[in-house]
């Protein structure tokens, strides 16, 4: 008798082989043009499918654009969770910086994350990216009762994690990810007192 889930496995397979191509088609098209400007023709073309292909899998060239985003903000997600996921209590000053996986996700999808860095879609990514580290560091872990605004503490931390992550990556990647992982260590534990200023004061 026939496995009834042979038939399923193969379309599925098939499915997310077409899926891929079209998102790499797109992207391939977006490191020469804006998103805007590109024709979902232009897309199946480049993919070497058909329009049916396309509508099969996506209604608009928008819906690919968020199978995209999608697909790396999960492995972001991912990546975040690594150093608490597995453990009942995360002490961040025990955080070691070989656990940090948030700049090794980027540095394997650094061709994904220039080509978006330069495109015209960058501040919606940028958008989708902190409302999902912020919700998972919001839900995931609890700290104890202080009197910081929690969704603050959340706008500040996320932000500047991202900020650091963008700026590696408009670098060219100048640093290593060792580098970026000891570094956001050693920010995370650096709380200055004072600072000297440089600027004269006046007579």
């Amino acid at each position: 008798m026939t496995d009834p889930t042979k038939p399923a496995v193969k379309t599925d397979r098939r499915i997310l082989r077409s899926k891929r191509a079209l998102r790499e088609a797109l992207l391939a098209l977006m490191a020469q043009k804006p998103f805007a400007t590109i024709s979902i023709t232009e897309i199946v073309e480049q993919a070497n499918y058909n329009r049916g292909t396309f509508y099969a899998n996506y209604e608009s060239k928008e819906a690919l654009l968020d199978d995209v985003f999608a697909e790396l903000i999960q492995e972001l997600l991912q990546s975040f969770r690594a150093p608490y996921e597995k453990v009942a209590i995360f002490r961040i000053n025990e955080l070691q910086a070989q656990s940090v996986m948030i700049f090794q996700h980027v540095y394997a999808n650094a061709k994904v994350y220039t080509t978006l860095l330069q495109s015209d879609v960058l501040p919606v990514l940028k958008q989708k990216m902190f409302l999902a580290l912020k919700h998972i560091s919001r839900e995931e872990l609890l700290y104890e009762a202080t009197d910081i605004d929690p969704e603050l503490a959340a706008v500040f931390s996320i932000n500047a994690l991202l900020g650091l992550l963008f700026h590696w990556i408009e670098s060219g990647f100048q640093h290593s990810t060792a580098y970026m992982q000891e570094q956001l260590i050693k920010l995370i534990h650096y709380h200055p007192r004072d600072a000297r200023t440089a600027i004269k004061p006046p007579k």
